[in-house]
């Protein structure tokens, strides 16, 4: 079905959001991670839109959505949860299944705790929940966390540059050449936009607040038990025992490590695609 490109406005602040799909159908919610946007699912919802309603919402300094000043707005994954709780409330979402990738990850597992009862099932690429899972490539963010200086502030400051994000799309991809430049440039616009690295910079010094979460959202788990398809690859950010460790917690969770990217939707969309038509196919249906 065809994509609708809209905008909602939640506590004054407007979020733009893509949707597809039969609102009779069950709806998936799609949770974008860094340095992205709703634009990593553009392959993706076509896809789903024949079986399911497909929702990509962009948070706040992020894509399409308004980019509140931080005098004005509270960039915290905590606060990014509460403003999509209201998306959802919005829209009039009842129940759906989440589908993370990376900050979605923190933003989503936070909806799910405060409303389990609206949670049908989770899909994660590299969505983290686990202390594990967290590799090499977050010491220079954890030296942050534990000596905000101005220096090691500014030593994260490349993470927002063109290189770094171009990088992020290409590394560990077996064909480098066939994933589009338009991906990484669509992020680095919205990044390299006066204020932006402020905010992102804020994201990261706040992400150690997802990490001290991470007991709550084993217990959710455990608890509610949500049927649950990892699917992720071994990027420089999560490893592979952050994927496997879902299994501690669930007992419905069916784990495939991808050969690709950070971001698998751009190298193996089909793949992407049927694991996940078969997952919900076998939960939902």
């Amino acid at each position: 079905m065809l994509m609708q490109y809209k905008t909602q406005k939640v506590n004054g602040v407007n979020i733009f959001y893509r949707e597809a799909g039969d609102r009779s159908n069950p709806t998936i919610l799609l949770l974008h991670g860094f340095p992205s946007s709703s634009h990593m699912y553009r392959n993706l919802m076509p896809k789903l839109s024949d079986s399911y309603h497909v929702v990509a919402p962009d948070y706040p300094g992020f894509g399409n959505s308004d980019q509140p000043d931080m005098n004005d707005f509270e960039y915290s994954f905590n606060h990014l949860s509460l403003l999509i709780a209201d998306f959802v409330d919005e829209l009039n979402l009842k129940t759906f299944s989440i589908y993370v990738h990376d900050y979605g990850a923190p933003v989503g597992f936070r909806l799910a705790v405060k409303h389990p009862e609206k949670i049908e099932a989770i899909i994660t690429q590299n969505g983290n929940a686990y202390e594990e899972g967290l590799l090499s490539a977050w010491d220079p963010i954890r030296t942050y966390w534990e000596h905000p200086t101005k220096e090691n502030k500014d030593k994260l400051r490349p993470l927002l540059e063109i290189d770094f994000t171009k990088y992020q799309y290409t590394d560990r991809t077996r064909h480098p050449n066939r994933i589009s430049p338009d991906a990484w440039n669509m992020d680095q616009w919205v990044l390299d936009r006066p204020g932006n690295d402020e905010i992102q910079l804020a994201l990261y010094y706040d992400y150690q607040n997802n990490v001290k979460q991470y007991p709550e959202w084993h217990e959710y788990f455990r608890t509610y038990q949500p049927p649950t398809l990892v699917a992720s690859v071994v990027d420089m950010f999560f490893g592979p025992k952050g994927a496997l460790a879902f299994q501690n917690d669930l007992k419905d969770c069916d784990v495939h490590l991808l050969n690709t990217g950070h971001f698998p939707l751009e190298e193996d969309l089909e793949k992407s695609v049927s694991l996940i038509k078969w997952f919900l196919k076998d939960h939902l249906n």
